[in-house]
Parts: structure tokens; sequence; C-alpha cells
């Protein structure tokens, strides 16, 4: 009997730590927006909702398709990492906006912006092609 109600116990820890982590995540969302995460919107509204496919974890350029007008861009990654908003497909061309800080949000024109690159440091890709 013991060694049913130890397992029983030591189940019970297992739940209880696993449900710590989860719940510290989700309380740093920005507006739906993950931690660690760049979101965009399905319109100048943040409360619109994320875009389909509109959530973006890898450092580098991502192409944009069908973007037109006003959407709501939220940076919610964290260490001084920023999106740039480029003209150009992968990363070129002249760049429009570059969004700061986490979490931080911005209503933005995607209609020239046919790419945007997530990254950190002084190096800002968005360049002629």
């Amino acid at each position: 009997m013991r060694l049913t109600v130890s397992a029983v116990a030591v189940a019970g820890a297992v739940v209880s730590v696993a449900a710590g982590p989860a719940s510290a995540s989700s309380s740093a969302t920005y507006y739906g927006c993950p931690y660690g995460a760049v979101c965009l919107y399905n319109n100048a509204d943040p409360n619109s909702g994320i875009q389909s496919g509109g959530v973006y974890w890898a450092y580098g350029p991502h192409n944009l398709s069908n973007q037109y007008g006003d959407h709501y861009v939220v940076n919610n990654q964290y260490g001084g990492a920023w999106v740039e908003l480029c003209t150009g497909y992968n990363g070129t061309g002249r760049g429009e906006s570059i969004i700061f800080g986490a979490p931080y949000g911005s209503v933005e024109n995607l209609s020239p912006i046919n790419s945007i690159v997530l990254g950190t440091g002084n190096n800002y890709p968005c360049s002629p092609p």
C-alpha cells in the first residue's frame, strides 16, 4: 500500500512541476504573441488576432506574401532583438521600419513590405538587392 501512495505522491509532484513553466510562459505574452516571437496581426488592431502562420521565431529573413495595408506587428523577442521590415524578398531592399524591444508593437503598412528579418546587434540587413 505504501508503494501506491508514494507513486501517487510522485505523480502529483511531476504534474505540479510540469504546470509551473507553462503558466510562467503564458504570462509573458503580449496581445497573444508568445515571448521570444514576432507576430503579424490580421489588421491594424492587435485585438484582431494573429494571422495564420504569423508567428516568427527564427533569426533571419522571412518572406511575406499577399500582405497589404496596415497590420499590427509585435516584437516580443528579448535580449535586444529587433525586427526589420524590408521592401525586397530575403531581407533585401530598403528598410522601412525597425521595431526594437520586448514587448513593443506598432501599426505598419505592409503594402511595400516583402520580407521581415529578425536579428540582434547593429547589423540591419535590408540592403539593395
